[in-house]
């Protein structure tokens, strides 16, 4: 039985990861920030040196696109030097590292889904930081496995203090306000339980090097916007703006689509539809808030 270490367990990715390693009868040791320090090079060697994984996963992540524009030096701690320090002791013990990177390295001008083999491009802090990280991978390894993702959205985000593209328009529609969203910008929104279970047949078939893991098919946030509220069965008043209107920090990318075309070549599974993928995530939502209503109405006192 293969030992499995996650740091970034409770994010929406790792969730599904330690799920899908567990499912798959691996042992899995999940490390969150409150156990485990990934800046801190003693604390991840002593993580390691504990549990003596054969593959380490980092789904850990500083995302805050925006904020890095102002504190870029945390950006890079956590994406890039950190990255290092799991590198440095993969090293020292001799396990594989899975690394999970953005469609953010790009700067979108191709016009196209991106391949493995296109150049990186980033165009700011953040997209700086997943690039280093990806650098520093590749620079203390040979073998390092390398996912490019693109726009994650999983049921752990509606746990998780910054939730996800669909927990915020689900928000924003209870509000009743006008909603603007991007019609320029393309992604490819990539569903939390697809990736994780498609990271692991990677893992499985021996992959290293970088491979591109995105949604089905590139959509623009706009349109994504309008698929979530017809599968919610919602009308709020959405209007779509552009980046000339909607000015943000950071630059983004606005082709950041990702094909998968590498992965499928070695037997890995196509992504499922955004529409599948929004259903399923819909679906497993409201199970889990019935079961949360269930819980505090039973935790309620009674006359």
């Amino acid at each position: 039985m293969k030992k499995i270490t996650i740091f970034g367990g409770a994010g929406q990715l790792g969730a599904e990861l330690r799920s899908e390693f567990s499912a798959r009868g691996y042992r899995v040791h999940v490390f969150g920030r409150s156990k485990a320090d990934i800046t801190n090079a003693a604390e991840v060697e002593q993580a390691l040196a504990a549990f003596d994984p054969e593959i380490v996963v980092n789904a850990a992540a500083y995302n805050q696109v925006d904020v890095a524009e102002k504190e870029p030096t945390t950006a890079f701690q956590v994406n890039a030097l950190a990255v290092r320090n799991l590198a440095v002791a993969c090293r020292q013990s001799d396990a594989q590292l899975v690394h999970f990177s953005s469609d953010y390295v790009f700067d979108g001008l191709g016009g196209r889904a991106y391949r493995e083999e296109d150049e990186p491009h980033p165009l700011g802090a953040y997209a700086v930081s997943k690039l280093a990280g990806e650098l520093y991978a590749r620079a203390y390894l040979d073998r390092p496995l390398i996912i490019r993702t693109s726009g994650v959205f999983g049921p752990a985000g509606l746990e998780t203090a910054r939730g996800n593209f669909v927990e915020m328009m689900l928000r924003l529609a209870a509000n009743g306000q006008t909603i603007r969203v991007v019609e320029d910008h393309v992604a490819s929104p990539t569903y939390a339980p697809a990736l994780a279970a498609r990271a692991v047949d990677l893992i499985e078939r021996g992959a290293h090097g970088i491979y591109h893991l995105g949604g089905g098919s590139p959509i623009s946030w706009y349109d994504w916007a309008a698929k979530i509220f017809a599968a919610a069965g919602l009308h709020p008043p959405l209007k779509p703006t552009n980046e000339r209107e909607f000015r943000t920090a950071a630059r983004r990318p606005k082709y950041s689509a990702l094909s998968n075309a590498k992965s499928e070549s070695l037997g890995v599974a196509p992504m499922p539809s955004l529409d599948d993928a929004i259903q399923l995530y819909l679906k497993i939502r409201a199970s889990r808030l019935s079961q949360r209503g269930a819980i505090a109405e039973g935790a309620s006192p009674r006359p």
